[in-house]
């Protein structure tokens, strides 16, 4: 029997996320399961709790997911087994971020849900994935097919995020964090954190911009996760 990871998406990307990460890890049973439909992180766990069978699992989260698995973690560290976060850190909201995000709300009121351009999509991902036209369509059908409620959902619950990197520290469990050095969404100060703050996590850099990590490099995670599973 595979052993099972369960997978979460981070803002406005779905199943697809891991479509090529799942060549990589066919020795696991992958489970992806969308982030749940409501704007606070106790009402969403409360609907994890429902979702996970088994008494310890092994879960991953990209982005917005890595938070809500962290937060699973340490609501629920009996019932977790290792922690994995992709291009997400354990800070809590940014004022001038969450600013920023309102004011995407007030231009959808305005001019209405248009999705991501493939301008700004290819924006998000590294020069040398620029010419992935198939990479760049991937990340515009998911924000486009998610829509405007799943976006507004999503968006607002990272306005209450808490900061959880304390109740990380003290968790006996392996947690390991993969991340690009130079992503632009990334939280800076709470990277800063796991460079200053002693702790026993697994803290993994990798050169560039990438923030769609499974997506653009998804050997090299397929390593570090098969790795995790070993640790």
């Amino acid at each position: 029997m595979k052993e099972k990871i369960y997978l979460i998406p981070g803002l406005m990307t779905d199943e697809r996320l891991w479509s090529r990460i799942k060549p990589f890890l066919e020795e696991y049973e992958l489970v992806h399961i969308p982030i749940p439909h409501s704007t606070d992180f106790d009402e969403v766990l409360d609907i994890l709790v429902d979702i996970f069978k088994e008494e310890k699992i092994n879960i991953l989260g990209f982005s917005l997911g890595g938070y809500i698995a962290s937060y699973f973690a340490v609501t629920y560290p009996n019932r977790v087994n290792r922690l994995f976060m992709v291009a997400a850190t354990p800070g809590e909201s940014q004022e001038a971020e969450t600013e920023r995000r309102k004011q995407k709300f007030a231009v959808i009121e305005k001019e209405g849900f248009k999705g991501l351009s493939f301008e700004k999509a290819k924006s998000l991902v590294e020069k040398q994935n620029q010419n992935d036209i198939e990479l760049i369509k991937t990340i515009q059908d998911m924000f486009m097919d998610l829509g405007k409620e799943t976006f507004i959902s999503q968006l607002t619950s990272t306005f209450k995020r808490i900061d959880l990197f304390e109740d990380l520290i003290g968790l006996k469990l392996p947690i390991w964090f993969y991340y690009s050095s130079d992503d632009r969404i990334l939280n800076s100060e709470a990277i800063r954190k796991f460079k200053e703050v002693e702790h026993n996590m697994t803290i993994i850099p990798r050169e560039g911009t990438s923030h769609n990590i499974p997506l653009e490099v998804p050997k090299d995670l397929s390593l570090k996760i098969k790795e995790w599973m070993k640790s």
